[in-house]
């Protein structure tokens, strides 16, 4: 991938697991883009509270708030509503699936996942 040509973007990576904050947030830095991470959901809360995004990428399974959760807050919240959110999970039925997108996800990625997916979807939003 092309770093010259993606246009960097501010990114919160939300997830529990630390070798994905630690590969995503390197990968993404690697890309250009500033990049902040919460390890739970009342972390990403804080964050969404305190800084302006232009992707969220969110796991579904947190600790303190989940991430379906903090994505309803972000779809309720005026001033975040048009941030674009990743929904990256374990949780991979089709029932969950359309439950994350009807939350209001632009794109959900079950794990193990891929990360240049992941990373084309960012470049594209």
């Amino acid at each position: 991938m092309n770093v010259s040509k993606i246009r960097t973007k501010r990114v919160l990576v939300c997830d529990d697991e630390l070798p994905i904050t630690r590969l995503l947030q390197a990968s993404l830095q690697r890309q250009g883009h500033s990049v902040v991470v919460a390890h739970d959901g009342r972390e990403a809360l804080s964050a969404i509270a305190d800084s302006e995004f232009d992707v969220i990428v969110l796991d579904w399974l947190m600790p303190y708030v989940d991430g379906l959760e903090v994505l309803r807050e972000v779809r309720s919240s005026a001033r975040h509503r048009n941030v674009k959110v990743v929904m990256l999970s374990t949780l991979a039925q089709d029932a969950d699936i359309v439950e994350g997108t009807q939350a209001g996800a632009d794109h959900y990625l079950t794990k193990p996942f891929n990360p240049n997916e992941l990373y084309t979807i960012i470049a594209d939003l």
